[in-house]
């Protein structure tokens, strides 16, 4: 990728975790910020969306560390492992260790007595069914041999982002930050190839442009006269 594309890609992402973030904010918090709206105090009301807008570019920064080391990931499990069908029964092993994971740790971690299960599946659930959206559109819109993978990096790496605030169980963060880590992922994941093919395009150009700025080769120099 090129730089113009990668910072075009970088700002985009940063852009929609902002986005999402100041306005999910305030709808995920609306008792604290209630007042603010109930009083029309626009200056609050402004300091609050800024503050949020803020919040999500961390978040998004956040998406993005984990994608590109998802990609990292990726190419390192293809190596060691050789093959493609190895690598994905892996990754799928993985899925289903981090999900149990995910509502086993926190039901016993944070559940009160006589709590239900069900809010901590529900969130699984919820996890597991933006992974398999976005991988299906995924594999359409590139191979079929991506859906696993889409789906690993949906699951498994928004989870490993998502740990800083799961560790707390402060129930407004946890639901602020994986409504936007979720967005944020799915766009890089079904971006990158536009992005890609534009990086193609673009070195292609100036490597057409390079050619035709070369001097003509002269032609053979006259043979001295004897």
């Amino acid at each position: 990728m090129t730089i113009r594309n990668w910072l075009r890609f970088f700002f985009t992402t940063l852009f929609l975790g902002g986005i999402i973030t100041g306005i999910l904010g305030f709808v995920i918090r609306w008792n604290e910020f209630q007042p603010y709206f109930t009083k029309f105090d626009i200056g609050a009301i402004l300091s609050t969306f800024i503050w949020l807008v803020g919040v999500g570019f961390i978040f998004s920064v956040v998406s993005q560390v984990g994608f590109f080391a998802y990609l990292f990931i990726h190419q390192f499990g293809l190596g060691i492992f050789r093959s493609l069908s190895l690598w994905n029964a892996v990754q799928i092993f993985l899925i289903i260790v981090v999900l149990f994971d995910l509502v086993y740790l926190r039901f016993s971690s944070f559940a009160s007595e006589g709590e239900s299960l069900l809010p901590y599946i529900g969130l699984a659930i919820f996890i597991l069914a933006a992974g398999l959206v976005t991988a299906y559109f995924k594999a359409k819109t590139t191979a079929k041999t991506t859906f696993v993978s889409a789906l690993f990096f949906m699951i498994v790496i928004t989870i490993m982002e998502w740990l800083p605030v799961l560790r707390t169980n402060e129930e407004n963060w946890l639901y602020l930050m994986i409504f936007t880590l979720i967005p944020c992922n799915a766009y890089q994941l079904l971006i990158l190839p536009k992005y890609n093919r534009l990086s193609e395009k673009e070195i292609a150009s100036r490597a057409a442009k390079r050619q035709k700025a070369q001097p003509a080769p002269s032609g053979k120099k006259k043979a001295n006269r004897t």
